[in-house]
């Protein structure tokens, strides 16, 4: 399936380092196999938002030789007169992060009838060990990094039918720790 495709080539991406390389302009990106724009936009240290935005992407899929812009337009050089206006004061920075708090439920891909390839195409049953969670990309967009108090920092690589508003499935391999792990409200942070 796809999901497996997007998520394995996440999961290498995270062990081996994201490939490609930037074009000769700084401010584009030359799409390689097995990229995403969540690896792209860790190398790059922009969010997976700015990237759709600055691209006019509406999904998550992206295509080898494909150019993505990095950054917006530099503005003209001002003049004079522009620049002897007064500066406004510096705003204060937001957060590096958004706060939400979720009911969390755990799940697991040993159940019968599960691929355990996630909308992302990552597949946990090939890659147990990973920190991945289903969400509802309304809420928390797919691609994104999320700190789960309890479970640690994870991606959100799912997106599950029962998965609806401020509620997080987290993946655990074990049906015993998934079952132990319960129901709780956390407030968690997603990455911007």
């Amino acid at each position: 399936m796809k999901k497996i495709s997007i998520f394995v080539s996440m999961i290498m991406m995270l062990t081996f380092g994201v490939s490609g390389v930037a074009s000769a302009s700084s401010n584009t990106y030359s799409v390689k196999s097995g990229d995403t724009l969540w690896g792209i936009s860790k190398k790059y240290h922009i969010s997976v938002a700015k990237l759709k935005s600055l691209n006019k992407l509406s999904s998550d899929r992206i295509k080898p030789k494909q150019i993505l812009k990095l950054s917006a337009a530099k503005p003209a050089v001002k003049t004079a007169k522009a620049v002897s206006k007064a500066k406004p004061a510096p705003k204060a920075k937001a957060p590096a992060y958004k706060e939400i708090t979720v009911t969390a439920t755990a799940y697991t891909a040993s159940c019968g009838g599960c691929s355990g390839i996630t909308a992302t195409g990552l597949n946990l049953k090939k890659n147990p060990n990973a920190k991945a969670i289903s969400v509802d990309p309304r809420i928390i967009p797919l691609g994104s990094k999320v700190y789960v108090p309890g479970y640690g920092y994870a991606v959100a690589a799912d997106k599950g039918s029962a998965v609806k508003g401020k509620k997080i499935d987290v993946f655990i391999s074990s049906k015993s720790k998934a079952i132990q792990w319960g129901r709780k409200t956390v407030k968690i942070k997603v990455m911007k």
